[in-house]
C-alpha cells in the first residue's frame, strides 16, 4: 500500500472527499437535515461544521422541497451547494422542484446558467429500516433529461466521484448505497481511477456478463464467486453512472460471453435496467447466445423489514438468471 492509499469505509470516504472539495472552494457548502452538529444520521457529513463552520455546513428546517430551492437560489449566486436527502424517501417531497426547476433551468437559459447542485440521496435496502427509508428511486431521474445521476459502490470511487460531481457545473443526483456505508476498501487519494461517467469492468470473466450499480455490485461478485467454483466465469460491470450510461465497457462484454444478467434492487418494470437491456438487444444482438436477463425487486411498494430479504435479488435469484441464461 503507497503513501496515498488508505482503508476507509464507504462513508468515510464520502466525507473525506466533501472535506476535500470544500478545502479547495470555499464557495462549496453542505446543506441537510442534522448533517451539522449530528453529522447525519449514518454520520456521513461527521465533524465537518466543526472544521469549516456553521455558515458553511448548515442545519436545515425538516423540509425537502425548501433545501433544494435554496440550494437552487445559492447555484444561481455562483455557490457550490451539496445537500444531503436524509432518506431515499423522503425526496419526494421535493420531487418537484428537482425535476421542473433543477433539471430545467439550464436548458431555460440556453445554456447561459450553470447549476452546480449535487444532491446527496442515501438509498436502497438490506438495513431492516421502516417505510420510506429502503427505496429505489433512481429511474425517475435517471428518466429526466438535464440531471447527472450516479452511483459509487466502493470507497475509492465514492471518494472521487463526490468530488467530480461537486466540480460538474450540471446538477447531479448522487445515490448512495446505504447498505454499503460500513464497506471497507482502499481509497488511492493521488490519483482517480476512472471519470465519473464511466462505467468499469470490476472482474474479468468470459460466460456471462453480470451488470449493476450501487450495492448489487457487491452481490454480483458474490454470485460471481459461487459461480466459479461450479465452473461457471462470470464478468462483473459497475454501471456507476445511470446517466449518461457508459455502454462501451458494457457491450465490450456482452460481445465476449454472449449473455447477460443486469440486476438491481429497484423494481423491474420500467427502470434502469430495462433500458440497459433494451440497448443491448439493439447494439449487441448478433453477439448474443441468449436474451438479456434482469434480476429486481417486484413490482410492488417495498415490504415490511421482516420481508426484505425476500424482495431483494441476493446471489442465489443472480445464479438462477446466470443458470437460465447458459441453458439456451
Amino acid at each position: 500500500m503507497s503513501d496515498t492509499t488508505t482503508v476507509m469505509p464507504i462513508s468515510k470516504a464520502l466525507n473525506a472527499g466533501m472535506r476535500t472539495a470544500m478545502a479547495a472552494n470555499d464557495r462549496v457548502l453542505l446543506m441537510g437535515e442534522d448533517i451539522g452538529r449530528l453529522g447525519g444520521v449514518f454520520r456521513v457529513t461527521e465533524g465537518l461544521q466543526a472544521e469549516f463552520g456553521d455558515r458553511r455546513v448548515l442545519d436545515t428546517p425538516l423540509a425537502e422541497s425548501g433545501i433544494v430551492g435554496t440550494a437552487i437560489g445559492l447555484a444561481m449566486a455562483g455557490f457550490r451547494p451539496v445537500i444531503e436527502i436524509q432518506f431515499d424517501g423522503f425526496v419526494f417531497p421535493a420531487f418537484d422542484q428537482i425535476t421542473t426547476q433543477l433539471a430545467k433551468l439550464t436548458n431555460r437559459h440556453e445554456g447561459s446558467l450553470a447549476l452546480p447542485v449535487v444532491v446527496r440521496i442515501p438509498y436502497g435496502g438490506h438495513i431492516g429500516a421502516v417505510e420510506h427509508h429502503q427505496e429505489s428511486p433512481e429511474a425517475y431521474f435517471a428518466h429526466t433529461p438535464g440531471l447527472r445521476v450516479v452511483s459509487p459502490s466502493t470507497a475509492n470511487d465514492a471518494y472521487w466521484m463526490i468530488q467530480d460531481a461537486i466540480a460538474s457545473d450540471d446538477p447531479v443526483i448522487f445515490l448512495e448505497p446505504k447498505a454499503k456505508y460500513w464497506q471497507k476498501g482502499e481509497v488511492d487519494t493521488s490519483a482517480r481511477a476512472v471519470p465519473l461517467h464511466a462505467s468499469r469492468v470490476v472482474r474479468r470473466g468470459t460466460d456471462v456478463t453480470l451488470v449493476g450499480h450501487g450495492a448489487m455490485v457487491t452481490t454480483l461478485l458474490q454470485a460471481a464467486a459461487l459461480a466459479e467454483a461450479e465452473g461457471t466465469s462470470c464478468e462483473v460491470v459497475d454501471v456507476r453512472s445511470l446517466s449518461p450510461i457508459d455502454y462501451g465497457p458494457i457491450l465490450d462484454s456482452v460481445r465476449r460471453t454472449g449473455r447477460m444478467v443486469y440486476a438491481q434492487e429497484a423494481p423491474g418494470s420500467v427502470s434502469v435496467g430495462s433500458e440497459v437491456a433494451a440497448t443491448v438487444m439493439e447494439k449487441a444482438f448478433y453477439a448474443l447466445e441468449a436474451p438479456v436477463l434482469r434480476v429486481s425487486g417486484f413490482d410492488v411498494p417495498f415490504p415490511a423489514a421482516k420481508l426484505e430479504g425476500v424482495y431483494l435479488p441476493d446471489a442465489d435469484r443472480v445464479l438462477e438468471a446466470v443458470d437460465r441464461a447458459l441453458a439456451y
